[in-house]
């Protein structure tokens, strides 16, 4: 897939709280994870309410803190329009979902593979067009990703930042939304902004936190309880804490040399924290399915996350 980047050339909605089959998806008690299976693929969204808080190195990390685990990612850069994960990781994608969009390449052709044998799908960059697609536009581009057909134990949605129909149509679809924060009161009060609106408009009822890039464990300690706080007196959801990644200088350097954190300074602070975190979220035993919090579903069958992509009504 080597070739020359270019500059030009994006929980399901239901009518009321409750699942397909009719359960309600509140009030129910948090089930032991269960074992990752060969057709059991957890689908996990990494957002923010904020940019600039770090979230697709977070996700990027995470990834490859898993795979060094034995664990198989495939990783979705969905920041449409402002993609940069291939930047990240210093690869240069012929084709991004922009070609799909356009008829050129099929949507296999498209994934890249990265280090330790991590599966990535690029977007675009630069183009409005992508973080401004029609309800139909993004159907359609669903139906193209639904093609894909891997064998993974983890899809993570590294969205983009913000409450665009793109973000929160990405989140909500998800099996577990994770929540990338800083200590900064614009960031929290971000976060906040789009949990309501998940927890309102799409009745995503549970959410796990990450406070990046924070100075201290107390620090990341203080943006999960203000956090938390809030959501418990006005949200009525669940939010768990995964864990703070402190400030890291070596976070930069790695930007710079575009070669992932763990992988160029493992013995980093930061890198460690990655690495802790992705063991809890490997064994956290939160996994919910779209009727219940339970085992994760499996990525076939008509209620699988790409089904359920393919299914939302329209929100206005």
């Amino acid at each position: 897939m080597a070739g020359q980047r270019r500059p030009e050339s994006q929980r399901r909605n239901q009518d009321g709280p409750q699942g397909p089959d009719g359960s309600s998806k509140a009030g129910l008690p948090r089930q032991p994870a269960a074992r990752l299976t060969a057709n059991r693929m957890r689908v996990i969204s990494i957002t923010s309410g904020k940019g600039g808080v770090g979230k697709s190195n977070v996700v990027l990390n995470l990834s490859l803190s898993l795979l060094a685990m034995g664990r198989r990612v495939f990783l979705l850069d969905a920041d449409m329009g402002l993609a940069n994960l291939d930047v990240l990781l210093g690869l240069s994608p012929v084709h991004t979902l922009e070609h799909v969009m356009m008829g050129q390449v099929d949507i296999k052709d498209v994934v890249l593979t990265g280090p330790r044998n991590l599966k990535i799908l690029p977007s675009s960059s630069g183009i409005s067009e992508m973080s401004e697609m029609s309800f139909e536009e993004q159907m359609h581009l669903f139906r193209e990703m639904s093609r894909i057909d891997e064998e993974m134990d983890y899809l993570f949605i590294d969205t983009g930042a913000g409450i665009s129909s793109n973000v929160l149509r990405f989140n909500a679809s998800a099996n577990e939304v994770v929540v990338v924060a800083t200590a900064e009161p614009t960031s929290i009060t971000d976060a906040y902004a789009l949990m309501k609106l998940l927890s309102i408009k799409y009745h995503v009822r549970e959410f796990k936190l990450i406070a990046n890039s924070v100075r201290t464990e107390a620090d990341g300690r203080s943006v999960y309880n203000r956090l938390k706080k809030v959501c418990d007196e006005f949200l009525r959801v669940q939010l768990e804490f995964l864990g703070a990644i402190p400030f890291d200088e070596n976070i930069h350097r790695a930007v710079r040399r575009q070669s992932p954190l763990v992988e160029s300074y493992p013995s980093s602070p930061a890198a460690r924290a990655f690495r802790e975190t992705a063991a809890l979220l490997d064994g956290s035993g939160t996994l919910h399915s779209p009727g219940s919090f339970g085992a994760p579903e499996k990525n076939t069958g008509p209620n699988g996350f790409w089904d359920r992509l393919l299914h939302w009504k329209k929100v206005k």
